[in-house]
């Protein structure tokens, strides 16, 4: 008798162990959270230096403005469609904020104006080019690839022509809202050197990753996102305008590209005409983030860790003395391997 009383908890702590296991693997930002400790925890334990503060706060920092950017592609793509031409986007925005604040204005329009002015406008600007991308592909019935293809020859080639190669320097200090720390001065009982380094991108990225996730969770017209991704047909007969839902789906991704532009543009003294392929590290963040590629499911939760991990992959490769070309070859894994993933999971529900 004592035999099988003993055995019950057994039996329970080990179907307890076997849930939260599954519970781990079924969720795609917890699998993303357990990747990021343990990459942290194993490039630290090779090379000590990289857990030093100003290196953590890097790790979090670098893909801020990928991070607040996957946010609206989060939006776009759980609606079943894409947009390519968000890194051609950004860096036109960029270029149109700096643009802005070193143009020689008249002495009597005060410099708080012209910078707000150029914060401002690449989001204003980034939700009317999203409005019109949305109008092809929604009224038009265009392929989104094929809209976004177009806009990011299209923005590319007026960049070249607008800025003539030249890079924009000479901004005001006050511009520079991505090096502001609004936490330094404030007492924290504990991290207080972390926190305090903390700069404007990753205050925001968590403030907009919040306010998203809660939206899209317990809003009508987040709720109604999922419903268009998954099933369109199912969604019309339920009495939800699929044309209003994918172009809210993107405007906001313009809004989101736009403040991402005004961070990337604020962060360093220089901004290039030329950048590396954002859209590609915005797209892997965000599929790797959980969101499926077919549409109808993801968080913005997942793609803003998944930026954070791409991030922290970039720098272990440089403490542990690789080269970071691998980095390119590590983005391309990772999205195969959630692609298929993806493919599978929906496979064994369908069965």
């Amino acid at each position: 008798m004592a035999s099988i009383t003993q055995a019950v908890p057994a039996r329970r702590q080990r179907l307890f162990g076997s849930s939260i296991l599954r519970t781990i693997l079924g969720s795609q930002e917890a699998v993303l959270l357990v990747a990021l400790v343990l990459l942290i925890a194993f490039v630290g334990n090779e090379n000590s230096s990289f857990w030093a503060t100003r290196n953590m706060v890097n790790v979090f920092a670098g893909y801020a403005y990928i991070a607040i950017a996957a946010l609206g592609m989060t939006m776009v793509i759980i609606t079943g469609n894409i947009d390519i031409s968000v890194g051609s986007l950004m860096v036109t925005l960029s270029m149109l904020s700096g643009a802005i604040v070193v143009y020689d204005y008249p002495s009597w329009l005060p410099l708080e104006a012209i910078i707000g002015i150029s914060w401002v406008l690449p989001v204003i600007f980034g939700a009317l080019i999203g409005a019109i991308i949305g109008f092809f592909v929604t009224y038009l019935r265009i392929p989104a690839i094929v809209v976004t293809l177009g806009f990011l020859s299209i923005l590319k080639g007026l960049l070249i022509i607008a800025s003539q190669g030249e890079r924009i320097t000479g901004m005001p200090k006050a511009y520079a809202l991505a090096q502001r720390r609004p936490l330094q001065g404030i007492p924290f009982p504990i991290f207080e050197d972390f926190f305090h380094m903390l700069t404007m991108p990753v205050i925001l990225m968590v403030i907009l990753m919040v306010l998203v996730a809660l939206w899209m969770r317990y809003s009508p017209t987040g709720r109604a996102m999922y419903a268009v991704g998954g099933n369109a047909e199912a969604a019309r007969l339920s009495g939800i305008s699929e044309h209003r839902i994918e172009m809210t789906a993107f405007i906001l991704n313009g809004v989101f590209v736009g403040i991402a532009a005004v961070l990337n543009a604020t962060q360093f003294s220089v901004i290039q005409v030329t950048l590396p392929p954002i859209e590609l590290q915005i797209i892997t963040a965000t599929v790797v983030g959980g969101v499926s590629i077919l549409g109808g499911t993801g968080t913005v939760v997942g793609a803003v860790l998944a930026a954070i991990l791409l991030n922290t992959i970039t720098k272990a490769l440089v403490f542990l003395d690789i080269s970071p070309f691998w980095t390119r070859a590590i983005q391309g894994v990772l999205i195969l391997i959630t692609v298929l993933a993806d493919l599978f999971r929906r496979q064994r529900q369908s069965d």
